[in-house]
């Protein structure tokens, strides 16, 4: 459960103590005018730090230093004396070198294109790319030993007094600096741990073997890993775009960074007895997902030697005020440049204000013993992990010593100490089971293995339950459980009645994730808001559920459903799942009718319909990551595709049912990183029904009568306004993530993002269905003519906000269709990067 990390965000660890020199200030000119990317460095020493746009800076080393040295292109050096250790809100002035006026350039707007060594350099990056670093061999292999830490930042007075630390004032004994911002910060959590990585380059393929993994107070927390992982993947600074926070950074190595960035060639040295240029780098524009900082590049291989990025404050991304990265890379065999080290920092805060206090992540990862062109056997690459091995937590000493590559320093040592005890006190455990259920939704009773909820469908409202009141829970002895109960029951003030629904699965096999499940529910569904009829026990949909809408939402069923299944994973993300299931469908509403004919005279009528199904799906995820083993695991990922296939069967001679029919349905979804020009999701779905059957079993177009964005439904149609046997459906979002509205100059400070999205469908139903109907509805199908709708929103409003705007494109017809809705707005509201 993510609540174990998100938990930790709001509550605290140990500390660390102050660096031995530590400096900070600002560097102008003689004209009063900050100096951007000036270099301030230690004398005699490699630690120094470029200035920012405002020409502030902090430097910090944990050994003393008693001079600092300033510089910058057509200035003259300074060199100040440190009188203490710590030297904060220092002012220095460089002045212009005389003998250099006649040449000078200041490293600030656009730069040319044209003549400008650095570009000249940066094509030969390009060029020879491929052969530096880990594609230039067949396969590969490492070890890898990674090291992430949470800290509370901008520690004060205020924060020290508060109410919230009475009781845990002891953590507030020592505090320590960032040597990239120059703040306070009070660790939270620290996690360690060593792996061993395998990669074909040939094939593609990869495999991460984790060997121990150790952190602070919360042992055996596979969740916090896959968190981390997921929060800060992998990247490749030769890549076009860097991706973080599910955002795409143009890489200042790009391609594409001639039209995004400006460049300038500032000093060339030796770096480990290699000749390497320096360039410094910054935005064109604001608002964009961009860096600023510099790299060094090798003379002859043209290789990334070291690099630094800081994001622009002007980025468009939510919830972080900072992101610092660096990146240091050795020399193989004197030619190939592989990384050695990664240091990751964020700023997670509620608004980029210098003085909002937020959370830092941090992440260390280094990579040592390489090796290539060592083939394995592709099933190595397949094969899975099926049981939680306890002992990669509970590595000792010993292992630490020998996998650790860079050793912990004593104030490091000292957060293991320290959030072991804070974790002990009785107001911690508090404050940690509050996040806990904000964050999972569920109250655990950790005694009896059961947690309570989810607590966010306590509440709901529909116009035939009125008010209601729901009940749940569930078992859990872990995250790794192999079998799982849940359970609910609900209450409706207005018709009356109790509903309730009981489910449960068990694990058989973990190596093929034989799974058998089953259940009962008995509740009230709105079947017109999906295409494909749901299995699941315990679903329930959200559009049932709306207090408020744009029209009479009375069209809902008692719904009665049983379900045995047996689902398998033969292969990597390949799931295949066989159910059999009986269901009663019975109008819920005086005003909506089920009914169908019974005879060929069409005298007779019923109104309820009993039915046996039999289905099999298989569902494909490429490039999808799971993590966990249990009867219930976690997806790590959200950028994989998605494809599905049914075939369902209704058979009268089973249970008394009283049709036969076959239905088949597909399913494809598809994002798409475009890079700097957002992303975009497509959704194609397709099914046809062959068989006589009634309103309850067609296959009816999902409308949205609720003020709600719900992607894959059409937001200007009602519920059962267009009612099929046979369809096929598209959906494309793209949102351009800040792109457009980046350019607008009074618009770009908001970091507003465009949505545009289409809609269409195109379906029948047979003549055959339609006679059979007894409901009083008149079916339609958009048959000669597919129905379509467009949308354009705004998103990130107020950073939680989004706004479409959706157009009905036709079927507008006010004598066959009085109550087409032309024009409406949805909106939804979430917290996004």
């Amino acid at each position: 459960m993510n609540s174990k990390l998100f938990c930790l965000f709001f509550i605290f660890g140990s500390l660390f103590a102050i660096a031995q020199t530590k400096v900070s200030g600002v560097v102008f000119d003689e004209f009063d005018q900050p100096i951007s990317f000036a270099n301030v460095v230690f004398k005699g020493s490699s630690v120094g730090v470029i200035t920012n746009e405002e020409g502030r800076f902090y430097l910090e080393d944990e050994n003393t230093w008693d001079t600092i040295v300033v510089s910058f292109i057509s200035f003259e050096t300074q060199e100040i004396k440190l009188e203490k250790k710590v030297n904060y809100d220092l002012k220095f002035i460089l002045k212009e070198e005389v003998a250099a006026l006649d040449e000078v350039f200041i490293v600030s707007g656009k730069q040319s294109k044209k003549n400008n060594p650095a570009i000249d350099i940066l094509r030969k990056i390009w060029a020879n790319k491929r052969s530096n670093g880990l594609k230039k061999y067949k396969q590969y292999q490492y070890d890898k030993y990674e090291k992430v830490e949470f800290d509370l930042n901008t520690v004060d007075s205020t924060l020290m007094e508060s109410k919230l630390f009475r009781g845990m004032e002891f953590v507030f004994d020592q505090v320590d600096t960032s040597k990239v911002t120059g703040k306070t910060y009070l660790p939270m959590f620290i996690n360690e741990s060593s792996s061993e990585v395998y990669g074909d380059n040939i094939t593609k393929a990869k495999r991460d073997i984790l060997k121990g993994n150790k952190n602070s107070g919360f042992s055996n927390n596979q969740i916090i890993i896959d968190f981390v992982d997921d929060l800060y993947s992998e990247y490749d600074v030769y890549d076009n775009y860097l991706k973080f926070f599910d955002k795409s950074f143009t890489s200042p190595i790009s391609r594409t960074g001639i039209q995004t960035y400006n460049y300038v060639l500032a000093d060339s040295s030796y770096i480990d007895n290699k000749w390497c240029y320096n360039i410094i780098y910054y935005p064109r524009r604001k608002n964009e997902l961009t860096f600023k900082g510099d790299f060094w590049v090798a003379d002859t291989t043209f290789a990334i030697k070291e690099i630094n990025m800081q994001a622009s404050k002007s980025a468009n991304i939510n919830w972080v005020k900072e992101i610092y990265i660096e990146q240091e890379f050795e020399v193989l065999n004197d030619s190939v440049f592989l990384i050695k080290r990664d240091y990751f920092m964020s700023d997670f805060a509620f608004n980029k204000k210098e003085k909002s206090k937020g959370i830092y992540g941090k992440r260390t990862t280094l990579y040592d013993n390489y090796k290539f062109d060592q083939e394995k056997d592709p099933k190595f690459y397949k094969e899975k992990v099926f049981s939680f091995d306890e002992d990669i937590y509970n590595q000792d000493d010993s292992f630490w010593d020998q996998n650790r590559m860079e050793t912990l320093s004593k104030d490091e040592k000292g957060v293991y100490v320290m959030l072991d005890s804070l974790k002990n006190t009785q107001k911690f455990k508090r404050l940690y089971n509050l996040g806990s259920i904000l964050a999972s939704g569920y109250v655990e009773f950790p005694q009896l293995n059961l947690d309570y909820g989810p607590i966010f469908s306590t509440f709901g409202y529909n116009e035939v339950e009125g008010v209601r009141l729901r009940a749940g829970g569930r078992t859990y002895f872990g995250q790794n459980d192999l079998w799982r109960i849940e359970g609910f029951t609900a209450y409706g003030f207005r018709d009356n009645k109790f509903k309730y629904g009981l489910s449960g699965k068990w694990l058989l096999d973990k190596r093929s994730r034989l799974i058998i499940s089953g259940g009962n529910r008995r509740d009230v569904e709105q079947i017109g808001a999906s295409l494909t009829t749901s299995t699941d026990v315990l679903g329930r949909s959200l559009a049932s559920s709306s207090v408020v809408g744009t029209g009479t939402n009375d069209k809902l069923t008692n719904l009665n459903l049983s379900t045995l299944s047996i689902e398998a994973e033969p292969f990597r993300n390949v799931i295949t799942r066989l159910s059999g299931s009986y269901r009663t469908l019975e109008s819920a509403s005086q005003t909506f009718s089920l009914d169908y004919f019974t005879d060929a005279t069409q005298t007779a009528t019923k109104s309820e319909v009993k039915q046996y199904e039999t289905a099999f799906s298989m569902s494909y995820f490429p490039k999808r990551e799971m993590t966990g083993y249990g009867v219930e695991r976690r997806t790590k990922n959200d950028d994989f595709a998605r494809l599905f296939a049914q075939v369902t069967v209704g058979d009268k001679s089973v249970l008394n049912s009283d049709f036969d029919y076959t239905r088949l349905q597909f399913s494809y979804t598809q994002p798409w990183a475009l890079g700097g020009y957002g992303r975009l999701y497509t959704t194609i779905e397709a099914g046809k029904t062959f068989g006589e059957v009634p309103l309850g079993l067609l296959s009816v177009v999902p409308g949205n009568q609720s003020y709600f964005s719900i992607y894959n439904t059409f937001s200007n149609l009602d519920f059962y306004e267009f009612v099929t046997d046979e369809y096929a459906t598209l959906h494309i979002e793209h949102n351009f993530n800040g792109r457009l509205f980046s350019r607008i100059p009074f618009l770009k400070k908001y970091n507003l993002r465009a949505i545009v999205g289409a809609r269409g469908v195109i379906g029948d139903v047979s003549q055959e269905n339609r006679d059979i109907n007894a409901s009083g509805l008149v079916y339609r199908a958009p048959k000669t003519e597919a129905y379509y709708e467009y949308s354009v929103g705004v998103g990130n409003i107020f950073k939680v906000f989004r706004i479409d705007f959706n157009f009905r494109g036709n079927y507008l017809d006010p004598v066959t269709n009085p109550d087409a809705r032309k024009f409406g707005i949805t909106g939804s509201f979430g917290f996004y990067f």
